[in-house]
């Protein structure tokens, strides 16, 4: 397979972040202290050169950007400091708005206007909602839900749900078709998407590739201190994702429940994660005490500021609730609607968060590929020793 040549490549992809491989003489030490680098996969080497060469196609085709975790050992051992896991993230970025056809990834990559002002833009939509839609404003007492009728809005949250699913899984598709039917010379039965699948949700599960990169800590995951603030946060929104939307009928409820009861302390533990998760992940970005967080880009500091605010403005929601404040109530739950709902909207399918999906899915593909490979080989094996 042949590939043109893209000279304008690299600067395409200085718009997507800090990028300084001009520096780099491919001395290959970046590729052999990574931890997760391996022969079918040498990352971050293989990924710069090909940029330097100008191989758009062939950076599109892989999914080694997405393997990478980000530890940062390879940026503090380059001897050139090109900064090789910082062009990783790049790529990510890139590649996010490459698998994306509607080309919005692309514009809050590149313009700070269009992903501010569409958060803005979305966060005034709800509003101007909740004030055309709203029931009834009681003020003797708490009413939440003559307020916001929980029917109307578990509607808008199975819609939104659509929504996001349709974008979100029809760019990993578009990914699908880039790294698997594009990117591999291989032929692939059907069934290894079968029997690997399995893979694609234990790494979507536990991450637990980054455990191999975290070896700052000792053994355990308590100690693996990258892993775990991580898995804390994802168990943070994943839990209140799922209150929200699939049980939004027990969530949001006026009844006043002791403070043991399963729907308080889910939402607490929830909350608690959420915003250790992502006042860790601010602090971090703060201080640059660590590669990770040396350089960051706007969607760095976006997408954990609106889970802090979204995970804050829920428990004011509680606390004045269980206070009896009526209007506060009101107020603090439709300015917590326009946190929430930007931050889903635009930051799931098209922004940072949407390595959810692309980073299990690399895994998935990587893994079904290699697989296709072993067979091959071994059955042209077979066939020259029958020969």
């Amino acid at each position: 397979m042949s590939y043109r040549v893209d000279p304008n490549f690299l600067l395409e992809l200085k718009q997507y972040g800090e990028v300084n491989i001009e520096s780099c003489f491919n001395c290959g030490n970046c590729t052999a202290i990574c931890p997760l680098s391996t022969d079918e996969t040498p990352f971050p080497r293989n990924n710069i050169r090909m940029v330097q060469l100008g191989m758009r196609e062939r950076i599109l085709e892989s999914t080694d950007p997405w393997l990478c975790y980000y530890c940062g050992e390879c940026s503090e051992t380059c001897p050139r400091q090109a900064e090789p896991g910082e062009a990783q993230m790049t790529m990510r970025r890139w590649l996010t708005a490459q698998y994306d056809w509607t080309g919005l990834a692309g514009k809050f990559y590149t313009s700070k206007y269009w992903e501010i002002g569409s958060v803005l833009l979305v966060s005034a939509f709800v509003v101007l909602l909740i004030i055309l839609l709203h029931g009834p404003v009681v003020t003797d007492r708490v009413e939440l839900n003559t307020f916001a009728p929980v029917h109307v809005v578990e509607l808008f949250d199975w819609i939104m749900l659509a929504g996001l699913s349709f974008f979100l899984l029809s760019n990993v598709f578009r990914m699908y078709i880039f790294t698997l039917r594009r990117g591999t010379k291989v032929k692939i039965p059907f069934s290894l998407y079968i029997t690997e699948a399995w893979g694609l949700v234990y790494n979507a599960a536990t991450q637990i590739r980054w455990s191999k990169c975290d070896e700052e800590g000792g053994e355990s995951f308590w100690e693996k201190s990258s892993w775990r603030n991580h898995l804390i946060l994802v168990f943070g929104y994943v839990t209140m994702f799922v209150m929200v939307v699939v049980f939004l009928k027990w969530f949001q409820t006026d009844n006043i429940y002791p403070i043991w009861h399963p729907q308080r302390w889910i939402g607490y533990l929830s909350f608690v994660a959420l915003i250790f998760g992502s006042s860790v992940a601010i602090w971090g970005r703060i201080k640059k005490d660590n590669e990770m967080h040396r350089y960051s880009h706007l969607s760095d500091w976006l997408f954990p500021i609106l889970l802090f605010l979204t995970a804050l403005t829920g428990i004011l929601v509680n606390v004045f609730r269980y206070m009896g404040l009526p209007l506060a109530t009101y107020y603090s739950y439709a300015i917590h609607l326009a946190v929430l709902t930007p931050m889903l909207v635009l930051e799931v399918p098209f922004g940072k968060w949407s390595h959810l999906a692309y980073r299990p899915f690399a895994i998935y593909f990587q893994n079904v590929k290699e697989k296709a490979m072993e067979r091959q080989e071994a059955t042209a094996g077979a066939l020259a020793s029958a020969d």
